[in-house]
């Protein structure tokens, strides 16, 4: 489930129980949430402007409070602030999701589908954890695939580039493996992507240590590398899936 949506729902939530309860809401619980929305460029347009000025329980209850005086016409005002927003979170997500889950799902290791989960929940909220788990996901492809083909090895050194680079070759995937010119392209472009992937991880996200002027990843950059992971992923997979078929 698209980490945002459960946000918005959990939000959505807490402002309907402080608007017709005398129960306490978690302040913390309360700020996470609109936190991780506020910081969410892709919904923007859709946030309920309440959400944006009442940063803590009690400034939505003074809100509300004076608003409306009745709890059905509180929860009605709630409802129908968030469904446009939930509506586009429940019905949109992002296009290549299904598609590649799909594909990650029949590949049977348990690393591959927690890399692609973390990397898909964090694209938003956490876009350097999601770049550092889109690199962590094509490399744990990447040495299935070398561990599933015989006469091929990798080392613990391996970076992302040499995992590629030899799991590519042993599915016939490297561009010299290749006569026809369009083929060397499209081969190559993939090689490309794979280190930019890297360089990107290295370059921007949490799993180095930055200087004075540090490079922060915003969501538009987290959703590219995860797409990017996700998409080769699945092309790796589905092409040792055809080649183990006779394919």
């Amino acid at each position: 489930m698209d980490e945002l949506l459960v946000h918005a729902e959990s939000l959505q939530n807490m402002m309907i129980a402080r608007a017709t309860t005398p129960d306490p809401v978690s302040n913390q619980d309360y700020a996470k949430a609109r936190a991780a929305l506020v910081s969410a460029p892709r919904i923007a347009d859709l946030l309920p402007r309440m959400v944006h000025t009442c940063r803590d329980p009690s400034q939505f209850w003074g809100f509300i409070k004076s608003r409306f005086s009745t709890y059905e016409e509180r929860r009605q005002y709630i409802w129908s602030e968030f469904r446009p927003l939930l509506d586009r979170l429940e019905a949109v997500g992002y296009p290549s999701d299904a598609n590649i889950s799909d594909s990650l799902e029949r590949f049977d290791s348990e690393h591959v589908h927690a890399a692609w989960s973390k990397a898909v929940d964090r694209r938003d909220a956490d876009p350097e954890g999601a770049i550092t788990m889109a690199r962590s996901l094509l490399e744990s492809v990447c040495k299935h695939v070398i561990e599933r083909s015989e006469g091929v090895e990798y080392g613990r050194s391996d970076d992302l580039p040499a995992l590629y680079r030899k799991a590519s070759r042993a599915l016939n995937l490297a561009p010299d493996q290749h006569v026809e010119e369009v083929f060397r392209k499209i081969l190559g472009g993939c090689t490309s992507v794979v280190v930019g992937l890297g360089e990107l991880r290295n370059r921007v996200s949490d799993s180095h240590g930055q200087g004075q002027r540090p490079v922060k990843p915003l969501p538009r950059h987290a959703e590219l590398a995860v797409n990017l992971s996700g998409t080769m992923s699945s092309f790796l997979i589905a092409t040792l899936e055809a080649r183990q078929g006779g394919q």
